[in-house]
């Protein structure tokens, strides 16, 4: 939908002193020995095709042997930062077995692919230019979903572990024509996905900005959808940007339900979701409180989107509640609020 298109490249907004020292607080910053522009000092590059011979939009980079020795170190280190807390006792099983870098998307990331010696095992991380809005929905994904995020922050260099799981153009492509059983669990996910999505105002969830996580169990399988992309945090100002099931990439799943449930099957999910979010921020009531007593006071998007948004989603809830919202962040806030209050009439996240 050409609606639902971002209007331009996503800007970068500085993390600012009092975000920082939240995100201190929590041990999210740590003083890296190895920063992004160190990896974008690289000699060559290849570009790097999958198994079937495609352009994965990724390039295979080459560094001069003077600084490879340090480079290798030092990305080690931050993989034991990221899995064993810093223990170094891992490093001497551990080795770089590939530094790969993507021109497609907002953060230019470097994927790091480290190798286990021992057996040949392999996991990946990233190191990304560090935007504020991104580290926002990291931390909002962290507390708010049914997933834990680990990520680092050093000055304007940010570190992802890797999250597993079947790309969402790939899952949509080979995954659907399963059994009827799995394909309700398919659309049931996908609607609590979409809740998940809209009450934190997460945007740009197109196929390829999510993964699924497939775990067997008794008579078929359970899934669970994971964003990977947090650059949309509460930028952009059309409301259908934060509903994933506005993407066209995502009609696939949408059909799905359509097919298998009604009106009130999917209102019951969507209960169930918020339920659950409003039990996970009872839970870090706290931290919440401290986030968005400094993410209301942010400025990570511009006053255009601002409007934009709040008027949409003031007609959406019909409500005035957003008329004095003047940041993203208090949108957020708000949204959460109204959400959550619709169905369980309570303030969940006092600031005052």
């Amino acid at each position: 939908m050409k609606g639902d298109v971002p209007s331009r490249k996503k800007d970068f907004f500085e993390i600012k002193t009092t975000f920082r020292d939240y995100l201190s607080q929590y041990s999210r910053c740590i003083d890296l020995p190895v920063q992004y522009e160190d990896l974008a000092r690289f000699e060559s590059s290849v570009p790097l095709f999958d198994a079937n011979g495609n352009d994965t939009l990724w390039e295979t980079l080459y560094y001069r042997p003077s600084d490879m020795a340090h480079l290798y170190s030092a990305l080690t280190q931050i993989y034991a930062f990221l899995k064993t807390d810093g223990d170094t006792e891992v490093l001497n099983h551990l080795s770089v077995a590939r530094i790969d870098y993507c021109t497609f998307g907002n953060t230019k990331p470097f994927r790091i692919r480290i190798i286990n010696k021992l057996n040949d095992n392999y996991d990946h991380f990233y190191i990304k230019k560090a935007d504020s809005s991104r580290v926002y929905g990291l931390e909002l994904e962290h507390l708010l979903s049914p997933n834990k995020m680990i990520y680092l922050v050093d000055g304007a260099t940010l570190i992802e572990e890797h999250i597993a799981g079947i790309p969402g153009d790939d899952f949509i492509l080979k995954n659907l024509d399963d059994i009827e059983f799995n394909q309700i669990r398919i659309a049931k996910e996908f609607i609590k996905f979409n809740e998940r999505c809209f009450v934190r105002l997460l945007g740009d969830m197109r196929a390829y900005n999510y993964v699924v996580d497939i775990t067997p169990d008794i008579e078929g399988s359970q899934f669970r959808i994971r964003a990977i992309d947090f650059d949309q945090q509460s930028y952009e100002g059309r409301k259908s940007f934060y509903l994933p099931q506005y993407f066209k990439e995502n009609n696939p799943i949408i059909f799905l339900g359509f097919q298998h449930m009604g009106p009130e099957t999917v209102k019951q999910y969507q209960l169930e979701e918020r339920s659950l979010i409003a039990a996970r921020v009872r839970a870090a009531r706290t931290r919440l409180r401290k986030l968005f007593d400094i993410m209301i006071r942010d400025s990570i998007s511009y006053e255009k989107k601002i409007t934009q948004l709040k008027g949409e989603l003031a007609y959406h809830h019909k409500t005035k509640s957003f008329d004095k919202c003047d940041t993203m962040g208090k949108i957020v806030l708000t949204n959460i609020e109204l959400v959550l209050q619709k169905e369980f009439k309570q303030s969940i996240i006092d600031l005052n």
